[in-house]
């Protein structure tokens, strides 16, 4: 199998991973979102944790790198808690979809902070896929937009963290990445945790570690395939999480995106198919 096909594989592995564990912080009802994010995050750096070990690598990165490794962390951070918050008051494709905003934010910040030209075309997705979200978002400027807001601003915060990866390049291995983070995020969460906690069923525990599992799944999976293939051929595939999570949305949650979110998602993954194609045509 070719590594382009490798990548491929994983991605939708990974998008799978992504989309089970909304589905699953969903689920999990009425718990504080911090508590969710907590889970997720434990989760991760408990898996995270062993991949270090294994390689005897450093936990917590080379002191060179600590400055990017906790920024990273910071924007993560807050990126998973408002998209959390998303998933629990908007339908499930609804947040996925202002999500993926994340990959066109990251060209406007690499621009800006890595000083990364920003082609003409780059520009005109940019712009398409703003009026995608606009379409989801529908805005009305009453308290009714606040989960919406929530969803495009964890993409904001993903694309911040995501630069700041770009800056990190192959200085740190993507388990001691995953492990800071986490590790990070569950400090920072847990005294929130423990003045909010809201005691838990057996079910809303399962759910949550299961959301922790597949988080995992779905970051390692990433991670991968970009080592397999570069993101510019292959990001697009990523996109099959927002499939996932309209029939999750649609069959677990009865929950059916309006035709205006449906009109957003084609004019989000058009801007994303157009990029695709046009950063192939420059190779």
């Amino acid at each position: 199998m070719s590594n382009k096909n490798k990548g491929i594989i994983l991605l939708l592995l990974s998008a799978l991973g992504f989309s089970l564990m909304a589905a699953f912080v969903k689920l999990s009802g009425n718990v504080p979102t911090v508590q969710k994010t907590l889970f997720r995050n434990v989760v991760s750096m408990v898996i995270a944790f062993g991949f270090v070990m294994h390689h005897k690598e450093r936990l917590f990165g080379k002191k060179e790198n600590q400055k990017l490794l906790l920024l990273r962390s910071s924007l993560g951070a807050m990126g998973i808690v408002l998209f959390f918050y998303a998933i629990d008051h908007l339908v499930l494709s609804d947040a996925e979809m202002l999500n993926k905003m994340r990959p066109f934010l990251t060209i406007i910040f690499a621009g800006i902070f890595l000083k990364e030209h920003v082609r003409r075309f780059q520009m005109i997705a940019i712009l398409v896929a703003f009026l995608g979200a606009l379409f989801i978002i529908k805005p009305e400027f009453n308290l009714e937009i606040i989960p919406s807001l929530a969803g495009l601003l964890s993409a904001v915060f993903g694309a911040g963290a995501y630069t700041v990866l770009r800056a990190l390049g192959n200085k740190e291995q993507f388990y001691t990445i995953v492990f800071y983070f986490s590790f990070f995020t569950t400090v920072i969460l847990l005294p929130f945790v423990i003045v909010f906690y809201e005691p838990m069923t057996v079910q809303q525990w399962i759910y949550l570690l299961a959301a922790g599992v597949f988080a995992t799944v779905g970051q390692f999976g990433i991670t991968v395939a970009y080592k397999y293939a570069p993101p510019k051929e292959i990001s697009i595939f990523f996109y099959s999480t927002v499939i996932y999570s309209a029939m999750i949305s649609i069959f677990l949650f009865g929950q059916i995106p309006d035709v205006w979110s449906v009109l957003g998602y084609f004019t989000i993954f058009g801007a994303s198919l157009y990029m695709f194609f046009k950063s192939d045509d420059d190779h």
